[in-house]
């Protein structure tokens, strides 16, 4: 077959390029022609493409332009940029096959003449590139930067990138930003960072001065690349709840050498209190302390700070002050230096231009003294300095005058230094002028001409408010707000504006700084919410009054046609038709998609032809009467209310083909639902095309955006068309793909989805279950966090869209759905899931389980059948009178409540006999029966109805239950009688007082003078003067009657037998357990308040019960109880206790004699003592060997009463062995008595007495001394904590003398002295005296050892 047959007509043949493309190399601004020759049957189509995307000359008109002549094809490209270089490839297309020709086109600048001179310079050592200037790069804006919010004290970065060519290191583009129009410089506060594809600004340490529209401009080779976008900063918390905001944009004019006037803006007062004042703090460069400067707060944005030393430099700052508190700080003002201008321009001058200033001394006067600042709270005086003023230092004096007053000088306490001066204390109402003084070191000028008289002006200066402000739809989270002027300008600063939300009455900030222009776009709104705006102008005097609120509008973007449909997908071919999907458009335009068109064109045609005349609804499509083994195009239209938006890019060349494969299509429409930081859901729709076999699952395919590496997330096939795809990574962005299977084998994969990003919508809420408080309904909500007018909420049960189901209603309301259960069971469980169309993702799912729906129906059961619920059931008390009160409590009862009480089946109303009432607030419902018989025994029934709850309470009131409330009513009935006359209120008790006296005593009631009482002791009427002090023989019935001529009550009480209810009083008050050395030996003493012998008591020594006998005798007294141990000796050491019992508890107390015996109890202390007496009485003196013995801690004197002399020697020891006597003496003479005191060691030998004398006690040994009494010697034991007595006890011998006599030194106790004369007084046979003798112990409140009776 020669070549020749290859090409005629009649053969087929697939496409061949007879001439290829070739590459090109141009200059910027120059066009460029592409051109080919393509040969083949049929004739091929040629599609072009730019780096492997279409070339569509309708979306860039003007730029490509496609032609086909003769068979030789072309692209013409121009006015070529560099973002033109690329791989450009052209595609020719037949039924039998395809090919591609490429070449690549390079856009580079055009060199100027100077860097072509220094192309050629061999020796030049700069580089080439140096010499581009950043101006001549090629740079184009990708990521813009969004509209900012920030707060104050906060920080916030501003970034765009960019593509930049060349791109060359060492030459950056040009860059600047601005903020409202005003270039800004790198600062402490303003950072800038250009370089690596991205132009950054940060702003550090926010304040409301920053905010503004921010504007970065790049100079580029075909002019200037620029974005700009708002940056709103709100105020910081304030320090004080309800404290404005800070004010802002603080500067200083008017710098003088000693005066400042500073300026500032107010801010904005939304819900705080009005702002009254503010104060001016200033601060010296480098120093970190704030001075404030007025005393009291200023009311208007203006305010003269004088004062300052000349060449300092001085930052300043504002404070608003409301009546809540004081607002945060603003921010710091720039440095200003206190110096004058024009002093300074004046000494720059040179001696010609100063001619006279040389031969001045005294200066000239000031002129033109005027007003520059005239408000209500001062007045700024100006004037022009002297000329000529001589070279001497210059200061100036002040004076003021008011009407024909006489001149006042102002300012007496500073020199003032500049042409300026604030005067603040002039009277509201009067007018002044003013003249000024210039003077120097060689005296003062004469006085300036008189100022124009000056009045202080009323604060009413603010601006008029501003006229309809009209709101119109901007984008979906913006609303664009216009606004006229106020009629009274007044200096205007801007404007501020507030919103809020239509049904909230709470306003917001929309701007927090004043806001120059009277249009404004209003960002960060809610999309789809419903708002209201007004606009307040701002001057140096505050904020005027608030506009008129705009009409209510919803935050919807401008309506537009929509977006371009995307991603064309073929879905099935049967070699007759295609079968077409698509995606919608990203954009509807604000506006519902109505209609979808779609064009086509095949390689032989390229002029593209409707598909349908009528508007596609569902975005998928099937296109007939195609040839089979064409090619063709597609491109899609989607229309709203705006009309018809752009075409979509065209789709890749489709072969009409019939599908035979046995696998499955493609899936299609794949979508994204509930995406959130680590998870979301994928869903998709099943293949057109099923293959040999019907679909039986899925495979999900992921991979992150830009990596064509997927991985499969299921490793089974799901059989449903989603996938809960969870582990993602939080901020990044993936792609995703589907595989579907049959019996046969897995299909083509689908197209790749469009990028998430594994990141939650700002605000995103999820499903809420709940059950409705007033019908009862289960039901499942969502609050979307966005929605705009076209929004829908589309439920779906396990993602299939639940349609209309009797089972489901759905109801809207704002931005809330609500899925309610008309009759929910167990077939209504599984995952619902809501997606809210036109919005970007919002969607979230809940999985109803079987516990949570049986929880929800029962509390739904509660609100469809509800009661009342009590607090208390019904109950009955018995009340005065006899009066049975029936009663019960609810939790919450409303006005409209009503009720009923049944009784024995029998209905009762309120009437005679009964009363029947309820109280709201306290829930208490009862009824009151006047008079309680047996006939009212049986069951007592209490109905209630509130609303839809009802509830109702039981009480039975029968048997025993009954008797004892009939008894109960029946006593207080009689009570109620009782208390009608003199009656005891209560009745006879007894008491017992401290002294251990039984007391019977009662309380009465209703009595008056008439009124008798009378006692009885059994049935006999007696008399008492003083109170009785009970003892057994007291015992018996004691009545106490209460009469007159209104009745009489009695009251008994029966004391029979009851004698030990003194026991636990006087068990308990039992003390420990004393040692009492005595004539016999030694004793153990219990005091109490009150003892007798019917008291159970019980003595032990080591554990056994000890029994009264003659060596160990057992007894007591009224204030205590004893042993006695005569003869004490070895065999009574040990533990010795008591124990006492009132029948209830027992009482123990305990003595250790265990140790060392009997030695322990030996003499310690020793005693002389005599009894004295004379009249008048005598003095006495006591001495040791002939010394007189003074009273100290050793010795201790004492004489008591004028009778007991005694000397007490503590610490027995050797030593104290003596001669001792006592001399005693009054006015009628004297008398003295001698006595000789030995005292040994222990083991030493007692010699024997001498004849004629009796014979010695036996001393007993002590660890330290013995001593041997002599006659008038007493020993004593160790300290004890027994109490002593009471009063002193008497000594048993009582000798009369006339003159002052002395008793012999008798010893109170042990016979061991020389002379001792028998006493008169018997000693009783037992240590127990009776009860009208007072115990010879000494009262319990010392602890000192016992004194021996004197």
């Amino acid at each position: 077959m020669s070549p020749f047959v290859y090409h005629t007509s009649e053969i087929p043949r697939m496409p061949d390029f007879l001439v290829a493309l070739r590459p090109h190399t141009v200059w910027v601004k120059t066009p460029v022609k592409l051109l080919c020759t393509v040969q083949g049957n049929p004739r091929p189509i040629v599609k072009w493409y730019k780096d492997g995307v279409p070339v569509d000359p309708l979306r860039i008109p003007g730029k490509y332009k496609i032609e086909n002549k003769y068979g030789v094809h072309s692209l013409l490209i121009c006015r070529c940029v560099a973002r033109d270089t690329a791989e450009y490839s052209a595609v020719a297309i037949n039924q039998h096959g395809t090919a591609t020709s490429k070449a690549t086109v390079t856009v580079k600048s055009k060199p100027s003449s100077y860097s072509d001179t220094m192309s050629l310079k061999k020796a030049s050592t700069l580089p080439h590139m140096t010499e581009i200037h950043a101006s001549k790069l090629e740079v184009s804006l990708l990521d813009r930067f969004p509209v900012s919010f920030g707060v104050e004290g906060g920080s916030i970065s501003l970034v765009c990138t960019m593509v930049v060519i060349p791109d060359l290191p060492n030459v950056p583009p040009l860059a600047q930003w601005y903020r409202d129009g005003k270039l800004l410089k790198p600062s402490k506060l303003v950072e800038m960072a250009l370089g690596g594809g991205t132009a950054r600004l940060t702003l550090s340490h926010l304040a409301k001065d920053d905010e503004g529209l921010y504007t970065l401009l790049i100079f580029t080779k075909d002019g200037t690349a620029e974005h700009s976008a708002y940056l709103f900063v709100s105020d910081a918390a304030p320090s004080t709840p309800g404290a404005p905001g800070a004010p802002m944009s603080v500067k200083a004019y008017d710098i003088n050498s000693d005066y400042v006037l500073v300026a500032w803006k107010p801010p904005n007062t939304v819900n705080e209190a009005p702002i009254i004042g503010y104060f001016v703090d200033r601060c010296e460069a480098g120093s970190d302390t704030w001075v404030q400067c007025n005393d009291a707060p200023v009311k208007v944005c203006k305010y003269p700070v004088h004062g300052l030393s000349v060449g300092h430099s001085y930052h300043f700052r504002v404070r608003a002050v409301n009546s809540a508190g004081i607002s945060n700080p603003s921010r710091k003002s720039d440095k200003v230096t206190a110096l004058d201008e024009a002093e300074s321009e004046r000494l720059k001058g040179t001696e010609e231009e100063r001619p006279l200033e040389g031969y001045v001394t005294i200066p000239g006067e000031p002129t033109d003294v005027h007003a520059s600042e005239i408000f209500k709270s001062y007045v700024v005086l100006s004037w022009k300095p002297p000329s000529p003023r001589g070279r001497a230092p210059l200061w100036y004096v002040i004076e003021k005058v008011s009407g024909t007053g006489a001149w006042q000088r102002i300012n007496t306490a500073v020199k003032l230094h500049s042409p300026r001066y604030p005067v603040f204390d002039l009277q509201d109402g009067q007018k002044y002028q003013f003249r000024v003084y210039s003077v120097n070191m060689y005296g003062s000028s004469e006085a300036s001409v008189p100022s124009e008289p000056i009045q202080k002006v009323d604060e009413d200066g603010v601006p008029s408010a501003p006229g309809k402000v009209v709101a119109t739809r901007n984008t979906k989270t913006s609303v664009f707000l216009q606004w006229d002027p106020p009629k009274h300008l007044k200096n205007l600063m801007g404007y501020y504006i507030d919103g809020r939300v239509v049904g909230s009455k709470d306003w917001f900030p929309c701007n927090h700084k004043p806001f120059k222009h009277s249009r404004f776009v209003v960002h960060g709104l809610i999309p789809g919410e419903s708002y209201v705006f007004r606009v307040q102008a701002v001057n140096v005097f505050g904020l005027s009054e608030e506009s008129q609120e705009s009409s209510p509008i919803a935050v919807e973007p401008t309506l537009t046609t929509p977006s371009d449909p995307f991603d064309i997908t073929m879905l099935s071919c049967d070699g007759s038709s295609i079968t077409l999907a698509w995606k919608s458009p990203k954009h509807c335009g604000g506006s519902k998609i109505t209609a979808y068109y779609v064009d086509k064109h095949d390689a032989d045609n390229l002029e593209w032809k409707e598909v349908n005349q009528a508007g596609l609804t569902e975005r998928v499509c099937t296109v007939g009467d195609l040839t089979e083994g064409n090619f063709y195009w597609f491109q899609v239209q989607a229309a709203n209310l705006a009309g018809v938006g752009l075409p979509s890019a065209p789709s890749e060349s489709m072969k009409c083909e019939a599908w035979t494969m046995d696998e499955p299509g493609p899936a299609y429409d794949l979508s994204f639902s509930e995406v959130r930081s680590h998870s979301l859901i994928i869903l998709w729709k099943a293949p057109v095309y099923t293959g040999a076999s019907a679909v039986t699952g899925y495979f999900v395919d992921m991979a992150k955006k830009g990596s064509s590496d997927f991985v499969t997330l299921n490793q089974e096939a799901v059989s449903h068309c989603y996938l809960q795809v969870t582990g993602l990574e939080e901020g990044a962005t993936y792609v995703f793909r589907v595989r579907a299977i049959n019996a046969n084998g897995v299909g083509k994969p689908s197209q790749r989805s469009e990028p998430v990003c594994a990141k939650a919508l700002p605000g995103t809420q999820e499903i809420v279950a709940g059950v409705d408080e007033e019908t009862g309904d289960v039901f499942l909500s969502l609050e979307a966090c966005e929605i705009c007018e076209m929004s829908k909420f589309v439920w779906s049960k396990n993602y299939k869209p639940i349609g209309d189901c009797p089972r489901l209603a759905v109801s809207v309301k704002g931005r809330t759905s609500r899925l309610t259960f008309t009759n929910p069971d167990k077939d209504d469980l599984g995952k619902y899931s809501v997606v809210v169309t036109d919005t970007d993702g919002v969607s979230a799912s809940h999985t109803l389980t079987e516990d949570a729906l049986n929880t929800m129906l029962e509390l739904s059961y509660a609100i469809r059948h509800p009661i009342v619920p009590l607090k208390h059931g019904l109950s009955y008390e018995i009340l005065e009178k006899g009066h049975v009160r029936f009663w019960l409590q609810a939790v919450k009862l409303s006005p409209s409540v009503s009720y009923r009480f049944v009784v024995n089946d029998k209905e009762v109303t309120s009437g005679e006999g009964h009363k029947i009432s309820h109280d709201v607030a306290t829930g208490i419902i009862q009824m009151t029966v006047d008079n309680f018989t047996r006939s009212d025994e049986g069951t007592y029934t209490c109905q209630i109805n509130d609303g839809k709850a009802k509830t109702q309470s039981s009480l039975v009131l029968v048997g025993d239950v009954f008797k004892a409330a009939l008894k109960e009513a029946e006593f207080q009935r009689r009570e109620h009688i009782r208390k009608q006359g003199p009656h005891f209120s209560e009745y006879l008790y007894f008491t017992v007082t401290e002294d251990c006296n039984v007391m019977l005593a009662c309380k009465v009631a209703n009595v008056k003078k008439e009124t008798r009482f009378n006692w009885y002791r059994e049935e006999e009427e007696i008399v008492l003067e003083t109170p009785p002090n009970f003892s057994r023989k007291d015992q018996g019935v004691y009545k106490a009657v209460l009469s007159d001529d209104r009745g009489k009550d009695t009251s008994t009480f029966d004391i029979s037998g009851k004698g030990q209810f003194l026991f636990p009083q006087n068990c308990s008050s039992a003390s420990d357990l004393v040692l009492q050395c005595t004539p016999e030996g030694i004793r153990l003493q219990c005091y109490m308040n009150y003892y007798t012998e019917e008291m159970k008591t019980v003595w032990k020594h080591k554990e056994s019960k000890i029994a009264s006998s003659e060596k160990m005798r057992i007894g007591g007294t009224a204030e205590m109880a004893w042993m006695q141990i005569c003869d004490p000796s070895d065999k009574e050491k040990g533990h010795y206790s008591i124990e006492i019992s009132d029948g209830v508890k027992t009482y123990t107390r305990t003595f250790d004699l265990s140790g060392q015996g009997t030695q322990e109890l030996l003499i310690l202390i020793y005693f002389l003592t005599c009894t004295v007496w004379g009249e008048p009485t005598p003095e006495v003196t006591w001495f040791k060997n002939e010394q007189e013995v003074t009273s100290t801690e050793h010795t201790r004197v004492t004489f008591d009463g004028g009778k007991f002399a005694s000397l007490v020697i503590n610490k027995v020891t050797p030593e104290d062995s003596g001669k001792y006597s006592i001399n005693v003496r009054n006015k009628y003479g004297g008398e003295f008595v001698e006595i000789t005191v030995s005292v040994y060691k222990h083991g030493e030998q007692i010699p024997e007495p001498k004849l004629g004398q009796p014979k010695m006690a036996t001393p007993a040994a002590t660890p330290a001394a013995t001593p041997a009494a002599t006659p008038g010697a007493t020993p004593v034991p160790p300290r004890s904590p027994a109490p002593p007595s009471k009063t002193p006890t008497p000594t048993p011998s009582k000798a009369q003398t006339p003159a002052p006599s002395l008793k012999s030194p008798t010893p109170a106790s042990t016979p061991a002295s020389t002379p001792v004369p028998k006493s008169p007084t018997p000693t009783p046979k037992s240590p127990t005296p009776p009860r009208s003798v007072k115990s010879p112990t000494p009262p319990r409140f010392m602890k000192s050892p016992t004194p021996p009776r004197k």
